[in-house]
């Protein structure tokens, strides 16, 4: 089973950013119109209430989404510099393929396709879109041991991890596995050239991150930032600027024994499906929607 469902990302321009996701990612609208208010209330957002909003899925077709909000822009955000989620994963058929593909669009490329001693099985690249969300392109050429990872079925085709900046990884990874039960995978420690980039700090320094899995599943990687890193700022009422909320699909939706923003609800369309949601807040106020199987 796959674990991972949706990613929400708040922009500022739905318009430009819409065009953006489909003329260069290949991502197509399933949906759009105004943001439920009892949606927006259980992200502890009720300003987005009406928000317009998009739905968009892979040119593949997997049932994996990107959800892009509008709301305004806060001037003191600052991509890769602040606690919560950090980046989404997109995996791609040919990396370098995607790298030509991003030149001359509003998609900055902050980290060049590189490999990645001692993880041979990704080739990863990144950039950051013009709302300052960061988003990884990775080339699966194998499995890891341990896990599962996807293979693209079309040039660009769909999320699989989300990335999480944290202020104490152990303490992220203990709530994880306390209140979701999502056990944590693997912990490395890695050059992280984007994070040595972005903190100004010497590209060859060690970084630790790690993983959260389910059985043969990764999806989620939590990066322990450095000490100077800040909470994200954020306009009150609205969502978190940069990648706002990620969605997961849970096997045993009544073992989450985490505190819900607000009670869980069925809800309707994708990425939910007629089932169960609700939204956990955890450490540095990130929000992780749980969905029902």
């Amino acid at each position: 089973m796959k674990c991972l469902r949706s990613a929400t990302l708040t922009v500022a321009n739905l318009d430009a950013s819409e065009a953006l996701y489909r003329d260069v990612l290949d991502y197509k609208t399933i949906h759009s119109g105004p943001l439920p208010a009892d949606l927006a209330a259980s992200w502890n957002a009720t300003q987005a209430a009406g928000a317009r909003h998009v739905i968009m899925q892979p040119s593949s077709g997997a049932e994996v989404y990107l959800r892009l909000v509008e709301q305004p822009p806060h001037p003191d955000f600052v991509p890769l510099r602040s606690y919560g989620w950090a980046a989404i994963e997109i995996c791609v058929q040919d990396v370098l393929a995607a790298h030509e593909r991003v030149q001359g669009t509003p998609f900055e490329v902050i980290g060049p396709p590189r490999e990645i001693e001692g993880l041979p099985a990704i080739y990863p690249m990144q950039v950051k879109g013009p709302d300052g969300e960061i988003v990884y392109l990775t080339q699966i050429r194998d499995n890891l041991p341990a896990y599962d990872l996807p293979r693209a079925a079309s040039p660009i085709d769909k999320l699989f991890i989300l990335v999480i900046a944290c202020s104490d990884m152990h303490v992220s990874l203990q709530w994880f596995a306390k209140h979701v039960g999502f056990p944590t995978g693997r912990v490395m420690d890695i050059e992280y050239h984007m994070l040595a980039n972005a903190f100004g700090t010497p590209t060859n320094e060690l970084h630790t991150i790690s993983t959260a899995i389910h059985e043969r599943d990764v999806f989620l990687e939590l990066d322990q930032y450095p000490a100077n890193a800040t909470k994200r700022p954020q306009h009150p009422g609205w969502l978190a600027p940069g990648c706002a909320v990620g969605s997961f699909i849970h096997p045993d939706f009544d073992s989450v024994n985490g505190e819900w923003v607000s009670e869980p609800v069925v809800r309707s369309g994708a990425p939910y499906t007629g089932k169960r949601a609700g939204t956990l807040k955890a450490p540095d106020g990130t929000l992780v929607e749980i969905i029902e199987l």
